[in-house]
């Protein structure tokens, strides 16, 4: 199945996040304690953050400036990372995403609510399977940034594919102002 969501980012961003995904294809994987690493690339998809949506700015509210001052907070996606055990034809994913938010000029209140994806990418950069995912990030109200795990389980079936042939990536789900934001600005 050839998902259609990737046709309302904007061409650089849908160009640099193409990049990315055929960048990753060719890489291995991660070793993970305990395993070797021909037994961890037999049985988990690499996983990884696609650079051009691993930042993403809040804002005040629709009709509402979107410079750089009216930022109430940036998230920022910096790590996923995945631990897998195979089942037949489905693989079982542990996967723990890291994600921070940083204060900005406009904050109030002391949590961001941010929302972003996991994608099972498979040959030919067809995305398989996309579920998005919502999250609060707290920040103490004396700092300027906070951070979270959010540990998820999934299935993913193979259809007959090994794992290897398959990427896992994450990004922000981008909002029509987030994307016109980053075309504007370079961000943080």
């Amino acid at each position: 199945m050839r998902a259609r969501l990737l046709r309302f980012l904007p061409p650089t961003v849908l160009a640099a996040a193409i990049v990315c995904v055929a960048t990753l294809s060719g890489c291995g994987h991660i070793p993970f304690i305990g395993k070797s690493s021909d037994e961890s690339a037999a049985a988990c998809p690499g996983a990884a953050v696609l650079k051009p949506l691993s930042q993403t700015a809040t804002f005040t509210g629709p009709g509402n400036g979107m410079r750089p001052t009216d930022v109430v907070y940036y998230g920022i996606l910096s790590e996923v990372d995945a631990k897998c055990v195979t089942n037949g034809d489905t693989v079982h994913a542990s996967l723990d995403v890291v994600i921070a938010a940083e204060r900005g000029p406009a904050t109030k209140g002391d949590s961001v609510d941010l929302t972003y994806f996991l994608a099972v990418v498979g040959p030919g950069e067809n995305i398989l399977s996309k579920k998005s995912y919502g999250v609060r990030v707290e920040v103490p109200h004396d700092a300027k940034r906070g951070g979270m795990n959010d540990h998820i389980e999934a299935d993913i079936p193979l259809g007959g594919q090994a794992a290897g042939a398959l990427q896992i990536v994450a990004g922000f789900q981008q909002t029509p102002q987030t994307i016109d934001f980053y075309q504007h600005f370079r961000g943080r």
